[in-house]
């Protein structure tokens, strides 16, 4: 019986494995949105990186109703759709 350690190719390959499969669900996990009957629904994360604002400008849009936004207790998303139609809105004006 053949002991393995560190430097064995087997164990190598099997941890390169291993850190290949952790990056692809890492990606997934990041690209992940929920969507509900087709609709994709965004987080103020999400929104954040998207407009390229901070977190208390996205709160002001909130507060001021600029920008349009479902609340569900105390998690609040944002419909992909309505916000597309915001920023055309907002372009044209």
């Amino acid at each position: 019986m053949e002991i393995l350690d560190r430097k064995s190719t087997e164990i190598n390959s099997f941890f390169s494995a291993l850190d290949e499969l952790l990056d692809t669900i890492q990606q997934a996990l990041k690209n992940r949105t929920p969507h509900l009957n087709g609709e994709k629904f965004l987080s103020n994360r999400d929104l954040c990186r998207m407009l390229q604002i901070s977190p208390r400008t996205l709160q002001d849009w909130r507060d001021t109703g600029k920008i349009p936004f479902i609340q569900i207790k105390e998690k609040i998303l944002y419909k992909e759709s309505m916000v597309l139609k915001w920023l055309e809105d907002s372009a044209c004006n």
